[in-house]
């Protein structure tokens, strides 16, 4: 558990700092009282493009927007007071060039005023980090699976299964690692492969389905809190939520269609309800009975 201190917002370099000193916690995050829950416990929070999967339904990451990532970024820097918040940058806003990437970032750190973005790649991104960091942005690098690119792989597969395999995964680490990058993602990776990077490279390892060998831990917020209907193998369900919310809405609307509520202790009176009280209806007077004739 990592129990913050009132203080200043946590930056890149202090994230940096806690490798081989003390495990990093980190969650995505897209609403600001989530994020204000998450801030007490986290030392970085994640405003992933995961949220067109568990908040937008999409199949996968890939028709998330730039807009939709800073709108719910905003969100999260607003809840969030000590935990840094990176902001991840969406499909085909940055692989075109660095300096279309540098536009979209510098877009994403103003307009959210997010601490840092995620880029997805290893070799490939080396060069557009480089980009970025050299003007200021922080950039956290994502190899391993990498969910933007799905349709190339073949879907959601775990990485180094195979030694074969490793020789270019170790060397996307590298490249990112010597490119700037403050920390790098590995996800849905072979246990001994994490390990190895973990060892090799001077930034901190953030696992995600990647095993304890990382220098710190990330899981969607949704996952972990039982929330999605279908998670990945590495997710360890930490909460119910989502029975919590189908109990709650059931009592609800059983209380509703049995007009159990609204009850009066949650409607309004009147201030003064003697003098606002409607009169009563006139009473029918009765007419006198003729007398015989």
């Amino acid at each position: 558990m990592s129990l913050h201190p009132l203080s200043r917002r946590l930056m890149a370099p202090d994230i940096t700092a806690m490798k081989r000193v003390k495990p990093i916690v980190a969650l995505t995050s897209y609403h600001a009282h989530t994020a204000a829950i998450a801030d007490k416990y986290c030392d970085f929070l994640l405003v992933g493009d995961s949220l067109g999967m568990v908040m937008h339904g999409f199949e996968t990451t890939v028709p998330v927007t730039l807009d939709m990532m800073i709108v719910q970024g905003r969100a999260v820097v607003r809840g969030a007071k000590r935990a840094l918040v990176a902001v991840d940058m969406p499909f085909g806003s940055y692989e075109e060039s660095p300096s279309v990437a540098f536009r979209n970032a510098a877009r994403v750190m103003k307009e959210t005023d997010c601490g840092a973005v995620k880029l997805e790649g290893g070799r490939r991104m080396a060069e557009t980090t480089r980009y970025l960091v050299d003007r200021g942005i922080p950039v956290m690098g994502h190899i391993g699976l990498t969910p933007q690119s799905i349709n190339v792989i073949g879907g959601f597969k775990t990485q180094g299964l195979t030694r074969d395999q490793w020789t270019a995964i170790e060397e996307d680490a590298r490249a990112l690692a010597d490119a700037g990058a403050f920390a790098i993602v590995l996800e849905a990776m072979a246990t001994p492969l994490a390990a190895r990077i973990t060892e090799q490279i001077a930034v901190p390892t953030i696992g995600i389905g990647a095993s304890s060998v990382c220098d710190g831990q990330i899981l969607v917020m949704e996952d972990m809190l039982g929330l999605s209907p279908r998670v990945p193998k590495f997710v360890r369900k930490f909460g119910a939520v989502a029975t919590a919310i189908e109990d709650a809405i059931r009592a609800y609307a059983e209380d509703v269609s049995e007009r159990r509520f609204p009850a009066a202790e949650h409607t309004y009176a009147m201030k003064d309800e003697a003098e606002e009280r409607p009169s009563p209806p006139p009473q029918a007077t009765k007419k006198p009975k003729k007398l015989g004739t």
